[in-house]
């Protein structure tokens, strides 16, 4: 088979968590789907697994062909959920980039949770740990009235949206949508540890998008003066939504047990986020099925002071964002081995082909992290300054295993 599959897993004593990443060989869509998701499938059998998160990267809108094959693929590992569909840039070639999925074997199975009539999440119950996932929820392109704009309020009849209002309307209605399906579940944001914010146009409106997101959190209760800065670990990246929103969202929460997560807002080589006006926690822990995982929110090359550093240089960020991450991971006591998922967002495609490069030369202090599972997407980052970023998924339990 010519995809290429790496696996990553640990184990507890109540369930072991897989962690597969998979990038395709050269090739039209039915044999890369095939190659892929029969792959995947094997793997889930031979180890009595269960899918909670899977996530499909692609340079355009796919066909309808790709979930068909997969659902027929799959068979009875299909539970009705459908995987993420992100969309990059249309400078990668063949029509898939990666696909990366997360697994559980456990006594129970992951209960599927229902959004608005869609299958859109699982919630996973084992001795000491209920976890739940939500993938691609969205306000859907067509669910916001016209009519208003940011905050609810109305425009005047025959009045027109300011360019971006629209996009902020469906952010607010995916962050409370979302919260819906936690209040549903007794809980609420607090129990969220990661949040992944997919954001067509990054570029033209990624400040807006903050302000949407930190007047939330602030209302919630997640940050504020009185808060106890609560904000999950997150990415924020230029992918489209393939269902043709303006934005989406997965995240992962931890119901029990109850305030057990640890955020970080300041780590390794940055300080926090909200500091220049964005509301994430540069990593964030927490118990998980198998055992101690820790979120590395997506990081770029940014300084302390959260400037960009290594300006018009593919290569000097590359290798400057690559330290700030094994930085962080240092500060949550996580070592190279043990990082079970790793994305690679690079701006253009000759900033991953430089990263791609590196992979196969790299030495020094740089060559343990060569060893991370690694996928790569092409996609816009969050200032146009910045040509690439990374996120890190680290599993302690004792340690994972190939």
């Amino acid at each position: 088979m010519a995809v290429d599959l790496d696996i990553r897993s640990g184990q507890s004593s109540v369930a072991g968590e897989i962690y597969i990443s998979a990038k395709p060989a050269r090739g039209g869509l039915q044999q890369q789907v095939c190659e892929i998701f029969t792959g995947i499938a094997d793997i889930l059998r031979c180890r009595g697994a269960c899918i909670l998160r899977e996530r499909i990267f692609a340079p355009k809108k796919p066909k309808d062909v790709l979930l068909r094959l997969r659902s027929q693929i799959y068979g009875e590992l299909d539970d009705g959920v459908a995987p993420t569909i992100l969309v990059g840039k249309p400078e990668s070639t063949g029509p898939i980039m990666a696909v990366q999925v997360h697994a559980v074997c456990s006594d129970g199975r992951p209960e599927v949770i229902d959004v608005q009539g869609r299958p859109a999440g699982r919630i996973l119950r084992v001795p000491g740990c209920t976890y739940l996932t939500l993938s691609s929820i969205s306000a859907g392109p067509r669910s916001i009235s016209p009519r208003t704009c940011a905050g609810g309020q109305a425009l005047p009849t025959g009045g027109r949206a300011k360019r971006g209002d629209d996009a902020t309307e469906q952010a607010r209605a995916m962050m409370e949508r979302a919260e819906s399906v936690l209040k549903q579940a007794g809980s609420d944001f607090f129990s969220v540890v990661r949040t992944w914010m997919w954001l067509g146009r990054i570029l033209s409106w990624y400040g807006p998008f903050n302000r949407v997101r930190n007047e939330f959190f602030t209302q919630r209760g997640l940050i504020g003066s009185a808060a106890r800065q609560s904000m999950p670990a997150s990415t924020g990246i230029g992918l489209r939504p393939a269902d043709g929103s303006k934005c989406a969202m997965d995240l992962i929460a931890i119901l029990q047990p109850r305030n057990s997560i640890k955020h970080l807002p300041a780590a390794g080589k940055q300080q926090c986020a909200l500091e220049y006006g964005s509301a994430f926690s540069r990593a964030s822990v927490a118990p998980t099925p198998a055992g101690q995982t820790i979120f590395v929110s997506g990081t770029a090359s940014i300084d302390a002071s959260g400037a960009t550093t290594h300006i018009d240089d593919p290569l000097g960020q590359i290798k400057e964002t690559i330290k700030n991450v094994r930085a962080v991971l240092k500060d949550t006591h996580a070592t190279d081995a043990d990082v079970v998922q790793a994305v690679a967002y690079c701006k253009t495609a000759e900033v991953q082909q430089i990263f791609n490069d590196l992979l196969h030369r790299s030495a020094g202090s740089l060559k343990s992290a060569i060893g991370w599972p690694w996928v790569t997407v092409i996609c816009d980052i969050c200032r146009p300054d910045l040509l690439f970023e990374v996120e890190a998924t680290a599993l302690k339990a004792g340690r994972p295993s190939k």
